[in-house]
């Protein structure tokens, strides 16, 4: 077993520098910057030109920088049996966020395209989940389910979507068990994050390649379903090359993007992925916008200090934890719940999220009159900057390897400690209620909540784009997975049934961040807003004068026509086996 080992922060690394360029990837790494705070300086994305031959590359310009994309669509599946020519089993390894998503799409796609590629589940025999698989017609008497290191030794194609955390324990097993010439496929670049840790590389005589949905596994089912009758609405993947053995690498990773349904699919590596994905889902993804709402929703339900609230604060002096639960408990004076509801939460994931989805951040800011967009500058000129100091300590975290290890930790300590719920609050409770009488379209727009959530969205935006990442990946880990694939569950069902449907790295992560945005916002924020700070009129103009803008704009241009469709708490469309869950695990890693 291989533990993951504490690693100090490094300086400034290029990310093609670390993971070995594949024969695949045909431009130079460039070197690695030396000066200046740790940065990521990632391969422009015209240099990320994989030699991809079944498919056509398309040169796309974003925020004025070029790079290749290339489109998916059903019109694409007859390219499918060329691109996985000599695959004859692909072995999807788990059965958590990811692999009932891509298994199921993978197994219709292959259907559709006259291939007998056989898709096998690959799972312990004493595993709950393989109750689910055969729900949805994975089985044993047909030789698509089995025990996990049966299926590894003996598929053509192995997509590990186990859990990061058995990854890191796993990996030694699992690359020892490939067949010389197989494929391993990742939907997230974490474990080459373990092995730089540890000190070791992948088998050479195997590739190594990932497609990485920009969305959690049950909304990759449920566009892909949706999809069906407009060529493939899905959500948006990128696709790497890391290692190719074969020669055939890169056609392998874009017809396992088209597969599992991406409209689009944009080059990336692994390195610059794991870095990306993991920040993104502990800022605005997951963890920031569940702060936010958590403190919009107490500052909207107060107005000032009750009398008792100050006799408290003399008996207990310093406690300061102590202080501020009693402050929101005792000065619930401002909006009723079920308004404080629909300011905050509501007010995000309804109309904020379909225009962003549409029109862009500005496309909100050009909705108010005069006055709320005075209101919405002044949350964003406060909200930007602790915002920023919170996103870069978290990217830092990821970059030198803590938050890897951090995981790797919890999930080792959930025989004792399993990850406890997040929707039990009063607040959670008043959504259900306001859930159950909701009429969209009298769900308000509010400014000062606009400001917020937009000034934490352009936060995340603004230090990937520090870090050196290309606008594709930028906009699909910043905005697009947000407002296509995340918040719409949260709208659907509440912040559970967002947050833990994804990943368990996901999940430990927004809970670990969301209090820190809570917190920064409710004592820095607010503060200066109530204090009369004025508006940074730099700020404002920076925003709106930022190039994610028009990059964002050009993805918006290849966006599938279907918004997705969740069902509430009372509609189980697309909820159940092999797709969104109600009921949550958390259960340590085991090797056997």
């Amino acid at each position: 077993m291989a533990a993951v080992t504490s690693m100090a922060c490094r300086s400034a690394v290029a990310l093609s520098s670390v993971s070995r360029p594949s024969s695949a990837l045909r431009a130079a790494a460039p070197r690695a910057s030396r000066t200046g705070r740790r940065s990521v300086n990632v391969q422009s994305a015209v240099e990320l030109d994989y030699d991809v031959k079944v498919f056509d590359k398309e040169l796309v310009t974003f925020a004025e920088k070029e790079e290749y994309i290339i489109r998916g669509g059903r019109d694409k599946f007859s390219k499918l049996p060329a691109a996985f020519a000599g695959i004859k089993s692909v072995g999807v390894i788990g059965w958590g966020s990811q692999a009932p998503a891509q298994a199921q799409n993978m197994k219709d796609s292959f259907a559709e395209a006259g291939m007998d590629t056989k898709v096998i589940i690959g799972l312990r025999p004493d595993s709950p989940s393989c109750d689910e698989a055969r729900a949805v017609g994975f089985t044993e008497a047909d030789g698509t389910l089995g025990e996990v290191f049966d299926v590894i030794s003996k598929v053509d194609m192995v997509v590990l979507l186990i859990s990061d955390a058995a990854q890191a324990k796993l990996y030694p097993r699992i690359l020892a068990a490939m067949k010389p010439g197989s494929t391993l496929g990742l939907s997230h670049g974490f474990l080459l994050g373990v092995l730089q840790n540890d000190g070791v590389d992948f088998r050479k005589d195997i590739n190594v390649v990932l497609v990485a949905p920009k969305g959690m596994g049950p909304s990759v089912r449920r566009l892909y379903e949706q999809g069906k009758e407009v060529n493939g609405a899905g959500i948006n993947a990128s696709y790497a090359v890391h290692q190719d053995a074969t020669g055939t690498a890169a056609d392998i990773a874009v017809g396992w993007a088209v597969a599992v349904g991406a409209p689009f699919a944009f080059a990336t590596t692994l390195e610059s992925e794991y870095k990306s994905d993991i920040y993104g889902e502990r800022a605005v993804l997951l963890g920031a916008v569940h702060g936010i709402v958590e403190s919009l929703y107490r500052r909207y339900t107060r107005q000032g200090m009750s009398d008792i609230y100050g006799e408290r604060c003399v008996i207990l002096g310093g406690v300061h934890g102590v202080v501020e639960s009693l402050f929101r408990r005792f000065t619930r004076q401002g909006m009723s719940d079920e308004e404080a509801f629909k300011q905050s939460v509501e007010s995000i994931t309804g109309p904020i999220t379909r225009i962003i989805s549409r029109d862009g951040m500005l496309g909100v800011y050009a909705q108010f009159n005069d006055a709320d967009k005075k209101i919405f500058e002044q949350a964003y000129s406060a909200s930007f900057g602790p915002a920023m100091d919170i996103c870069y300590e978290i990217y830092e975290d990821v970059a030198c390897g803590n938050e890897i290890k951090s995981v790797v930790n919890a999930v080792e300590r959930f025989g004792r400690w399993p990850m406890g719920k997040i929707d039990q609050t009063h607040m959670w409770q008043v959504g259900q209620k306001v859930r159950a009488e909701r009429k969209e379209e009298d769900i308000p727009i509010n400014p000062f909540t606009a400001g917020v959530y937009i000034a934490t969205m352009m936060a995340t935006v603004q230090t990937l784009q520090e870090k050196g990442h290309p606008y594709s990946e930028i906009c699909n880990e910043s905005i697009i997975e947000a407002v296509d694939s995340l918040n719409p569950y949260m709208h659907a069902r509440g912040v559970a049934f967002m947050v833990d449907n994804c990943s368990y790295t996901a999940r430990l992560g927004s809970r670990k961040w969301a209090p820190r945005f809570d917190y920064v916002l409710d004592q820095q924020a607010y503060v200066a807003v109530d204090a009369g700070k004025q508006t940074d009129a730099e700020v404002i103009q920076a925003f709106k004068s930022h190039p994610v803008h028009s990059a964002l704009a050009a993805c918006a241009a290849m966006r599938p026509s279907v918004d997705i469709s969740v069902g509430g708490d009372n509609d189980n469309t697309g909820v159940g086996a092999g797709a969104a869950r109600t009921d949550f695990r958390s259960v340590a890693a085991t090797v056997a």
